[in-house]
Formats: C-alpha cells, sequence, structure tokens
C-alpha cells in the first residue's frame, strides 16, 4: 500500500466561504471542497472562483490537506474545474462517477498540463476516486492499480441507486441492500489490488454519532482506512475509530516480537492459538497505522 494516509475526509461546499473556513480549521484529515453535489448547476461559475480563491489564501503548508471534488470528467464542468483550482494548488482532486481506469488516465494527462502551465511540479495533485456511483463503474473497481497519480479510493451508494433505477438503497432495517455492500467489497477489494487506501463512503445521518462509531469500527475490522464526512461533528469519531488504540498496539508488537524472535519459524504460538505469517504482516500492518515501528517489520 503506498505510504498515504487519512482517516477523515470531511466535505465543505464549494459555495460557502463560511463553511469552507470553518472545516479548514477542524481536524479533519482531507478537507473536500466541493463543487459537485453540494453545488446548483447555475452555482457552479461562482463556486470554482470560490474554491479557487479560498485554496489562494491559504498558506502554502495547509494546502496538503484541501483537496477539491470535480464534476464528473463526462460532464460539462470538469476542465473548468481543474483550470480554475489547479493553479492554486490543492492536495489532491476527487475524481466522481468515475467509470474506470481510462478515467484516471484522462484527468491525469489534464492535472500535468495544467501543474505545467502553473509551475507546478508535475504530479504533485494526488487523486482520490468515487468507484461506484454508475452499474458501468462497478465492473472496474480493480482497474486501478498502478493508475497515475491515485493513492485512495471510496465509493457512493445514493448515485448508484439512481443509476440502477432503485426506489431505495437500505432494507428495512437500515442496513444497505445487497447492490450496495457488494459495492462495498468491491471498493475494498479494488483498493487492496491497487495499493491505495480504502475509504468508506459517507454515513448520512450526521446527528447519530453512535451510529457512526459503530459503522466505523466494523468497517475499519473489514479493513477500510478512512470514512468521508459530512459534517464536523463527524471528524472526531471518525478520527478515533480509525486511530489503533494502545492495546491493539500493544498486542501486535507483541506479535512481531514473537516472530522476530523466532526469525525460522512459520508459525508461532501465542495465547492458545497458532499464529501465521499473515498474523505477522496484520500486525505490522497496524503498527504502521499507529505510527510504531516494531522489531521485525
Amino acid at each position: 500500500m503506498t505510504g498515504f494516509s487519512a482517516r477523515s475526509w470531511l466535505f465543505a461546499p464549494g459555495d460557502s466561504d463560511r463553511k469552507m473556513a470553518k472545516a479548514a480549521a477542524g481536524t479533519a484529515d482531507v478537507v473536500v471542497l466541493d463543487l459537485e453535489d453540494a453545488v446548483t448547476e447555475e452555482t457552479k461559475p461562482k463556486a470554482r472562483a470560490m474554491v479557487a480563491a479560498f485554496l489562494a489564501d491559504r498558506p502554502e503548508e495547509d494546502r496538503h490537506r484541501l483537496w477539491v471534488r470535480i464534476n464528473p470528467l463526462d460532464g460539462p464542468h470538469a476542465l473548468a474545474d481543474l483550470a480554475a483550482v489547479i493553479p492554486a494548488r490543492p492536495g489532491g482532486v476527487m475524481l466522481p462517477k468515475a467509470r474506470g481506469r481510462h478515467d484516471v488516465e484522462t484527468l491525469d494527462h489534464y492535472l500535468s498540463a495544467l501543474e505545467v502551465a502553473a509551475g507546478t511540479e508535475r504530479g504533485a495533485t494526488k487523486v482520490i476516486v468515487l468507484v461506484t456511483e454508475t452499474a458501468e463503474a462497478m465492473f472496474t473497481t480493480g482497474t486501478y492499480q498502478g493508475a497515475p497519480r491515485v493513492v485512495a479510493m471510496t465509493w457512493g451508494a445514493e448515485d448508484l441507486a439512481d443509476s440502477v433505477g432503485a426506489s431505495a438503497n437500505r432494507t428495512p432495517d437500515g442496513s444497505y441492500g445487497f447492490t450496495y455492500e457488494l459495492a462495498r467489497s468491491l471498493c475494498l477489494l479494488g483498493a487492496a489490488a491497487a495499493g491505495v487506501l480504502p475509504v468508506e463512503t459517507i454515513h448520512g445521518d450526521f446527528r447519530d454519532l453512535e451510529g457512526l462509531c459503530e459503522r466505523a469500527a466494523r468497517v475499519r475490522r473489514d479493513g477500510y482506512r478512512g470514512m468521508l464526512a459530512i459534517h464536523p461533528d463527524q471528524v472526531e469519531v471518525i478520527n478515533a475509530a480509525f486511530t489503533p488504540t494502545a492495546q491493539e498496539l500493544a498486542a501486535a508488537q507483541q506479535i512481531v516480537d514473537l516472530f522476530a524472535a523466532n526469525p525460522g519459524a512459520g508459525t508461532v504460538a501465542h495465547h492458545g492459538a497458532m499464529l501465521d505469517r499473515p498474523h505477522l504482516a496484520r500486525a505490522q500492518a497496524l503498527l504502521a497505522a499507529g505510527g510504531t515501528q516494531g522489531e521485525g517489520t
């Protein structure tokens, strides 16, 4: 997996200076200034100018965590979005409704030209891809290995429901239906195949912090390493959920130490169980996520 890491990704509408400033002043690892769903069609030209001005006013060292969600590449706004914001040097771009690797490659060409024109280092702008927002895209989630600039992948359920003509994407008990759980799994598997960060989609009820905590813990166990947020109140919950605890780090360190003490062993006994090399790999990954470098890593 790439060395890139971010737990919380907070959206802020690009047509509100107040909300962008509030998001940037908070503790989100990444703030996504939104030019797509949060902005009406008639307001998009004004919003892209506001986002560009907001970025330009921020100190250079702050912009690495200020990203921009542009509009889809197959629509009329994406190029104008990029032309407006890339000279202001955002940390990255979120590509919505990606149809597959070819969209990322097209985006890379656009970004490279705009970076060179702006005097920015070519390749400096990172990309997170929204990979399940259309029916077509569900079949291409495994195509992003080695895709230029991509450091993270995430998924969406609302646009996917529209794409397939569903009247709802949740079951009566509030959980996602099969198609949308499949989208979550395909995103996770695609990110793992590509060696990039898997990021869980939003928790729509921003007042339900308990439910958010439970869901974040569940998807982290599945392999996700971060989550999208739609409200500042969600950020601390997400940051806590995706930060390894002291107990988890200590347990992982014990496993790493056991294998380091037995370098020729394929398995080791630990608390009445036999642990093999996949257990070691998971322990090492946990220590890396917690900023701890254990012996034997």
